[in-house]
Formats: structure tokens, C-alpha cells, sequence
């Protein structure tokens, strides 16, 4: 098991996808409750309700997905999980880690001018963002002194 220094997550974007959920599941199946209420000319089965239940829960399920992303960082690297992937990124190949300008979260930077998102750090989070920001730079400048 690796240790890490620092671990990080979002604030506010899991509250947002949790109450977006919880109204998606709730839609559906109210809806589904609802589709046998009168006559539409449609023949709506008991299966049909269900479905449209089970398709409330699946979108609850993709968006409750933005409640994954988190970074972590020590002496192996940096860990950075999004919304479907998670990647370890050994010191070396770590030049540094920025929050540009308008952008909506932070990233890893990479040689060759490639990098990798962090969305475990958000605008959103304001001050929050900050301080993350903050102790992710001074754990990068202690770990890439001591891996170069």
C-alpha cells in the first residue's frame, strides 16, 4: 500500500451530483407510477413502468460517477482519478501542476506539453481550490528536488 501525503476532493460538484440523483430517481419513478394514470392511446405495461424506474436509477448511477475524482500525491507520484480512469504519474515525469486562467479545474503538466486533468480541484471550490493548490505545488516541489 502506497502512502500519501495529501489527498484531495472536490466540495462542492459531489452535493450537486447527489441532489441531481436523488431528483433523477424520484422523476422516474414518479413518471413510471404515473403511466397507467388515464388514457393516452398508448398501452403502458407493468414492464414498461419498470423500465422507466430502472433508466432513472442508470442516469442517477452516470451522474453520481462525478463523485469519483480525487488526487493524491506522494512519494511514488501522483494519483489522479476522474470520472473514469485513474493514472499514477511517477515524479519524473511530473514538470509541475497548474490551474490555468478560466479554466474549470486543475492539471498536471506533463513534458512535451501534454498534461492531465485534475477535477479533484475545482473553481468552484474557490478558496477551497486555493489551498489545495497550495499544498499540492509545495508537495511537488519537495518530491521533484528530491527525484531529480
Amino acid at each position: 500500500m502506497t502512502e500519501w501525503d495529501a489527498e484531495i476532493r472536490p466540495r462542492l460538484t459531489p452535493y450537486f451530483a447527489y441532489g441531481a440523483a436523488a431528483v433523477l430517481v424520484a422523476v422516474h419513478i414518479g413518471l413510471a407510477a404515473l403511466l397507467r394514470v388515464g388514457t393516452s392511446g398508448v398501452i403502458f405495461r407493468t414492464a414498461d413502468q419498470v423500465a422507466v424506474a430502472l433508466l432513472g436509477v442508470v442516469l442517477a448511477g452516470a451522474v453520481l460517477l462525478l463523485t469519483r475524482p480525487r488526487l493524491r500525491v506522494g512519494p511514488s507520484g501522483i494519483a489522479v482519478r476522474n470520472v473514469l480512469g485513474d493514472k499514477i504519474i511517477s515524479w519524473d515525469d511530473v514538470v509541475g501542476v497548474s490551474f490555468p486562467t478560466g479554466a474549470r479545474w486543475a492539471r498536471v503538466d506533463l513534458p512535451d506539453d501534454e498534461y492531465i486533468p485534475v477535477m479533484a480541484i475545482q473553481a468552484i471550490d474557490k478558496q477551497r481550490a486555493v489551498d489545495a493548490m497550495d499544498t499540492v505545488r509545495a508537495l511537488v516541489e519537495r518530491y521533484r528536488v528530491n527525484s531529480g
